[in-house]
């Protein structure tokens, strides 16, 4: 059963968040502007929490990357109320513990809880750039979504919740009655440490295959995704590096203050996304994929980069077995099947949409 509601988490009358046992999986999005509280004050206020599952340690904690739970725990519960704030990309780890928790709810087919998901803004936009997951090599518990989705947290657990065959009741809380999105831009508090700012959901769609290489997006900087680099990059006036539409990029030095390369200088580039002209990051981390490979002999892919991209005719590509046409092409291609896929199960008026 699935429904879309348009009035607030706290305004919901079923019994299971009335009188059940709730718990709350949540992130330091979950603050209410108006009411001056977090998602889980609600029930504790109420007196049926029962349990929050969040980050571990402070929320801008570089190592707090996931939220964990047990079967266990949410079997005890008669509600699940989710309220994160999604980045727009498929990487974003706490958006795939999300999917974790419906794989559990399915598990525990009529024993499952109620699951309540409070919708925001997505602050990547209706965007949408690259492909659904294809090669053999796929990460656990992501969706047939593309690298930039271009959806909520909502439209992507209704879809999710499709391709599992999910019998668990499902509500969504509309993102235009979440004080959040109306009073707040969907960056003001950070989703997590590496996605800090303005720009950042919209480098990471394709700055979040960088984590996956021995290249650091600038983590353990202030500004992750706008900067990649490494120790052995060179950036003389000699260095023709490749520059995408709505982009140009800046020679620059940076020492990150933890993560890899941790107090060492690294070289590369500041990308700077130009006002008002849409960037393709994918694309453009593509290029820059197959410029660090052949430039660089000690460049390297790590574990977990083939599952990330899950594309064959892209990392084709990116070992210069394919052309840059017929890429471009072949991306076109995909993501406008994912549009017309994406239409099934979006609950707001305005639809994904390509880079022309």
């Amino acid at each position: 059963m699935f429904s879309f509601r348009t009035t607030p988490i706290h305004e919901q009358l079923d019994k299971a968040l009335l009188e059940g046992r709730v718990g709350c999986f949540c992130t330091q999005n979950s603050w209410n502007v108006s009411r001056g509280e977090y998602l889980w004050d609600i029930f504790r206020t109420r007196g049926n929490l029962h349990t929050v599952f969040s980050p571990r340690d402070t929320e801008l904690t570089p190592s707090t990357n996931h939220i964990e739970f047990t079967l266990d725990q949410v079997k005890e519960l008669n509600a699940v109320v989710v309220e994160i704030q999604d980045v727009g990309s498929r990487y974003f780890n706490y958006t795939k513990d999300v999917f974790k928790l419906m794989q559990v709810l399915k598990e525990l087919k009529d024993d499952a809880p109620s699951l309540y998901v409070v919708d925001h803004i997505n602050p990547a936009g209706r965007t949408v750039e690259g492909s659904m997951p294809s090669a053999s090599e796929v990460e656990q518990f992501v969706p047939k979504i593309p690298h930039r989705h271009g959806l909520t947290l909502g439209e992507l657990v209704n879809l999710y919740a499709n391709e599992i065959g999910a019998k668990f009741p499902i509500h969504v809380i509309s993102a235009l009655a979440t004080d959040a999105n109306t009073q707040l831009m969907p960056w003001t508090i950070a989703p997590c440490s590496d996605i800090p700012g303005l720009f950042t959901c919209d480098l990471y769609s394709g700055g979040g295959l960088w984590n996956n290489t021995n290249i650091t997006p600038g983590l353990g900087t202030a500004r992750p995704y706008e900067y990649i680099g490494a120790p052995f990059v060179k950036t003389a006036h000699t260095e023709i590096v490749p520059v995408a539409e709505g982009a140009m990029l800046r020679p620059c030095s940076f020492t990150p203050a933890y993560g890899r390369y941790s107090g060492q200088r690294c070289y590369g580039y500041q990308i700077m996304l130009e006002p008002g002209v849409e960037y393709h990051s994918l694309l453009h981390t593509l290029q820059l994929l197959r410029y660090f490979k052949s430039r660089y002999p000690e460049f390297r892919f790590e574990d977990g980069f083939q599952a990330k991209l899950s594309d064959d005719m892209m990392w084709k590509y990116i070992n210069g077995a394919a052309d840059a046409l017929e890429t471009r092409e072949y991306i076109k291609v995909e993501e406008q099947k994912w549009i017309r896929k994406a239409k099934k199960f979006t609950i707001y008026e305005d639809q994904p949409y390509r880079i022309k």
